[in-house]
């Protein structure tokens, strides 16, 4: 037997928050219920999930403008990288996004280690451009100089 739920939060592999979807009675009675991921269809529960959706979405604007500063401020700044440098300009090693990351960080900017997104390490001396991921759906583009030490 199948009942119709509505969907709380996301849950992998059935639907996403304020989707309403037909689970199996053990499903719901055992799984997501206690978890507080799905509640009955009901009119009283629809309201709490439109209000739970509405403050979500206030939290998700005040990230992305938290987000958007940050970027700005990130792009405002110089990145140089000193490197310990060989015979012809090669470079001992490479500048890899963990290099990057604390470059950021040395500069005071706090991020998620994987915020730093370069396609390869840097292996010679230069500018380049770095792609820093500052929060959901907000880049930037930083340039870094990759200088002699």
């Amino acid at each position: 037997m199948s009942i119709e739920m509505i969907l709380m939060q996301d849950v992998k592999d059935l639907g996403t928050a304020g989707q309403v979807v037909k689970v199996t009675d053990g499903y719901a009675r055992n799984f997501l219920i206690p978890r507080k991921m799905a509640a009955m269809v009901t009119e009283g529960n629809r309201r709490q999930l439109a209000k739970l959706q509405t403050q979500r979405e206030i939290e998700r604007k005040a990230a992305k403008e938290k987000a958007l500063d940050l970027a700005a401020a990130i792009q405002k700044g110089s990145y140089t990288m000193p490197v310990k440098v060989g015979e012809g300009d090669k470079l001992f090693g490479s500048v890899t996004s963990g290099d990057v990351l604390k470059l950021l960080s040395a500069q005071g900017f706090e991020l998620d280690k994987h915020a730093v997104e370069l396609e390869q390490p840097i292996k010679e001396l230069g500018a380049f451009d770095v792609k820093v991921k500052v929060g959901v759906d907000v880049e930037t583009l930083i340039k870094v100089w990759v200088v002699q030490e």
